[in-house]
């Protein structure tokens, strides 16, 4: 058996470019150790030290008990005070942003999605001998696809920085604009390779019969491919609740915008109350977006 295993391993086939790809993390990963650039002793100085023991056992107490006495109906007032003030409505205009972000997204990659899959932005849609294509139908693709590369690339943060200078920052949309461009990009691209990879036959056979392609996609492509999409929709949507947040950094009144507050007056108890509350919608929406996608895969 032993033999036998080591002849199959002889006979695999070996991929160079995997080996070298391999070769080339490894001297990668040893030069940035190395360099000098990455200096794992500085994590270890005395004065890091010191500023983490003051940061755990002084900085991040809650104010009621910096004296050193937990009484907790004291701290429970310090904590229904902060989200009164500023916490609940930061989580609604967080939630808000991330909402109103993805059903933007969700339209735009619907609109983008069937003018990228090779299988519908053709000449004869799923016809199993297409036949020659035209070129403005590659044109039109790699437009398409092109459009969506870009507004993926470009990170949410930046996005929603250049915004900024056009629309001001006393309002969310530069945020919600920033996260729906991003995220219609990235669900387009999964929606067209949804398309691509739906079972021909059902909409051959509507091509076959001379169906256009407005019906192909409503009766045909939509339903069949509804609940894979709903799928990435819903895990986009955490993304999207989680970017929410950061993107708050900017100027947005939502949890990142008290979080960068309470960092730059150092109020460290109250930046992690803020932190404690995202995370709590974070885990709130990953809950909700696993059941949709437990219900939708035990429905498809």
């Amino acid at each position: 058996m032993s033999a036998r295993l080591d002849e199959l391993r002889r006979a695999q086939p070996k991929s160079r470019f995997m080996r070298a790809s391999l070769w080339a993390l490894a001297a990668l990963t040893a030069y940035a150790w190395l360099s000098g650039t990455v200096e794992v002793g500085e994590l270890f100085t005395e004065r890091r030290l010191t500023n983490l023991r003051r940061f755990l056992t002084v900085d991040v107490v809650p104010q009621p008990a910096r004296d050193g006495v937990w009484v907790w109906s004291d701290i429970f007032a310090w904590v229904r005070d902060v989200l009164d003030a500023r916490g609940w409505a930061a989580t609604l205009a967080t939630l808000s942003i991330s909402v109103v972000a993805i059903v933007l997204a969700g339209a735009m990659s619907w609109l983008l999605a069937p003018l990228a899959a090779s299988n519908l932005a053709t000449r004869r849609p799923f016809d199993a001998d297409p036949g020659q294509e035209r070129a403005t139908w590659r044109a039109l693709r790699f437009v398409v696809r092109g459009v969506m590369i870009v507004s993926r690339a470009v990170p949410e943060y930046v996005v929603a920085f250049l915004l900024l200078a056009v629309l001001g920052p006393d309002n969310a949309w530069p945020a919600i604009l920033a996260l729906a461009i991003h995220n219609g990009g990235i669900l387009g691209r999964l929606g067209a390779e949804t398309i691509e990879n739906l079972e021909p036959g059902p909409l051959r056979s509507l091509s076959a019969i001379g169906a256009p392609r407005r019906a192909i996609l409503a009766t045909g492509v939509f339903p069949l491919a509804l609940g894979r999409y709903l799928l990435f929709f819903f895990y986009r949507f955490e993304t999207c609740v989680r970017e929410a947040t950061v993107l708050g950094m900017l100027g947005v009144v939502s949890l990142g915008y008290w979080i960068q507050d309470a960092r730059a007056k150092q109020y460290y108890d109250e930046m992690l109350l803020f932190v404690a509350l995202g995370a709590l919608i974070v885990l709130v929406a990953d809950l909700v977006s696993a059941l949709a996608r437990r219900h939708v895969r035990g429905a498809s």
